[in-house]
């Protein structure tokens, strides 16, 4: 059987990969396209400036994300989002059980502790992978349960902790993609208090009538500010939606065990 631990390994490992590849990818995308883009801006203006030409300053995509602190919360939003991506796939791929008939009970009948085990067969007949999933868990443990209590209620009751158990882990699997939607607008003030450090170590420039320099640096506090809470914004509403998705399937399985199993059960004493 797929056992958590593995699971959890094999998450950890798609996790590490899917952080290296964020990196990769807008860093590579930083130098080759933002940054040079944003410096052929700038250096523009700053020639227009020099010549005393009139001139709008336009408000450049490539200059609000051209700094370090817009770039680090890039990479964190594609990572957290590869992540949530890998969770919700999960989710779908055992949403799909509650498609299959694994318990095959004619309306009106009556399941005995006796025949648990030939109830049993097609949940032990699944992949590995399959077996490990949230329904034929919780299908399997109320099937033992009742097998060896002889109890329907012993039987609601594993279903219900396991789907428990289940909602718990869920929800604390969640924790990276909570510390990444807080790091990003961390990222971000982080930028703020860099760009007013640089303004005010400049404020002697613009006393003596160079601004260009503070104008630059508080673009920066304000710019890192602007695109980290926006990224923040975008990472919580799929994060939600991943909880969303995830709730759904605990309560539709605990449904699937109450609907096709749980209220056949009779007790042979």
């Amino acid at each position: 059987m797929n056992s958590p631990t593995n699971r959890a390994t094999n998450e950890m490992f798609f996790q590490l990969v899917a952080l290296l590849l964020s990196v990769i990818i807008i860093h590579t995308i930083y130098v080759t396209v933002v940054r040079p883009n944003a410096d052929s801006t700038i250096r523009r203006h700053a020639e227009m400036a020099a010549a005393g030409e009139e001139y709008v300053v336009p408000r450049s995509f490539f200059i609000v994300v051209k700094d370090l602190e817009q770039e680090s919360c890039f990479i964190l939003m594609f990572w957290a989002l590869a992540i949530m991506g890998y969770k919700t796939r999960t989710s779908i791929r055992e949403k799909h059980m509650l498609e299959l008939p694994l318990m095959s009970i004619a309306e009106g009948s009556r399941v005995l502790p006796d025949d648990a085990g030939q109830l049993a067969r097609p949940l032990q007949a699944l992949p590995d992978e399959q077996r490990g999933y949230l329904l034929p868990r919780a299908l399997q443990t109320a099937l033992t349960r009742f097998q060896v209590t002889d109890s329907v209620q012993f039987a609601t009751e594993a279903v219900s902790n396991v789907c428990d158990t289940e909602n718990d882990r869920l929800d604390s699997e969640l924790s990276m993609v909570r510390y990444i939607t807080w790091a990003i607008p961390s990222i971000g003030f982080i930028g703020t208090v860099r760009g007013i450090g640089a303004a005010l170590g400049q404020a002697h420039e613009a006393m003596e009538g160079n601004i260009a320099g503070v104008t630059s640096s508080l673009g920066v506090a304000f710019n890192s500010t602007f695109i980290a809470l926006l990224i923040s914004m975008v990472v919580m509403f799929f994060m939600h939606q991943l909880q969303l998705i995830q709730e759904r399937l605990v309560l539709d399985s605990q449904a699937y065990c109450e609907n096709k199993l749980l209220r056949f059960l009779k007790a042979a004493k």
